[in-house]
């Protein structure tokens, strides 16, 4: 398991668990960024991530990423 992160652009990885505080995790759920989903990283951008989840383009900082586990 590691962060989203660290992930290569372009692989599609499945979600495997939400670290962070209750409402961190609900506003990542509210996005689509649940267990088993799967998500790929389009493009980075000093740090953030355009992320691919659910057949959405989403932007995300890496902060927020370093919550995802894949």
């Amino acid at each position: 398991m590691m962060p989203l992160t660290m992930a290569n652009a372009g692989e599609e990885q499945c979600i495997q668990r939400i670290t962070g505080r209750d409402e961190t995790r609900r506003f990542l759920e509210n996005l689509g960024f649940v267990a088993g989903s799967n998500v790929t990283v389009i493009s980075r951008n000093g740090g953030n991530l355009i992320v691919n989840i659910k057949n959405t383009r989403i932007a995300i900082d890496r902060l927020m990423a370093n919550r995802i586990m894949v």
